[in-house]
């Protein structure tokens, strides 16, 4: 799909003044969805609303179809203006002149007609082209109602481990739904219980149990250095009572 010209830059500030200027005269300002909205680009829609940027970066809501979704200012750009028509031109006037009349005219024998024998005459070939032109109708309307719809933007969700922590991100297309965040290692495991993928699983089991006997060793070490401390504090105590 070819985008229109500029439809890869985004919005600028000024063009979001102009948006709201619209917005306040009652307009709807007509804008072209750049290569950062995804599969969508080269799509026109009409900004219905500006929200508070300072909430997020999409404050720009955009219809387009029956949808009305919230944009970033990369996401979109001002559509480009159609130039206008031209008026049609006249059709020029045709003039017909009247022949000129002979001085004399030959008069000719009329041509006979050749006469066809009924009986030997062949029945007439039904035209095809007839037959073939109303059926032309209900194909074209068969194919419109076979058109498939524009598919959606595929959604990803991705479930990571690093640094002994576990995050869960989400993505539709270019659009970050939500940046990776942390969540606990039994939500990690209810995850990828709920696929019913063998090697997943066993995967994150894995690093659920490791994780599990080191805080188990960890555990150890504090009560063994705990109990060293609570004895020494013992013997101070007693050294204490005994002068």
């Amino acid at each position: 799909m070819s985008t229109a010209p500029g439809a890869s830059q985004g919005l600028s500030n000024q063009d979001i003044e102009s948006i709201r200027d619209g917005l306040v005269a009652g307009r709807r300002p007509k804008v072209v969805f750049t290569e950062a909205a995804g599969q969508i680009v080269g799509q026109l829609g009409q900004v219905v609303q500006l929200t508070d940027p300072e909430v997020g970066d999409d404050f720009l809501v955009v219809r387009f179809g029956r949808d009305e979704l919230p944009f970033s200012p990369a996401d979109l750009a001002i559509a480009p203006k159609t130039p206008p028509r031209k008026p049609a031109k006249p059709a020029p006037e045709f003039k017909l002149s009247d022949p000129p009349i002979p001085t004399a005219r030959e008069e000719k024998e009329p041509m006979s007609t050749p006469t066809v024998d009924d009986d030997n005459a062949s029945p007439a070939e039904p035209d095809a082209s007839a037959d073939a032109a109303p059926a032309r109708g209900p194909a074209a309307r068969k194919a419109a109602k076979q058109a498939k719809p524009k598919p959606q933007p595929g959604l990803t969700v991705t479930l990571s481990y690093a640094d002994s922590e576990w995050t869960v991100a989400a993505q539709q297309g270019a659009k970050v739904l939500a940046k990776p965040y942390v969540i606990k290692a039994t939500e990690a495991l209810m995850m990828v219980g709920m696929l019913d993928v063998a090697g997943v699983q066993e995967a994150v089991e894995q690093i659920v149990s490791a994780e599990r006997a080191e805080a188990r060793n960890q555990a150890e070490r504090l009560r063994a250095e705990l109990a060293e401390i609570e004895a020494k504090l013992a013997e101070l105590g007693e050294a204490g009572e005994a002068t």
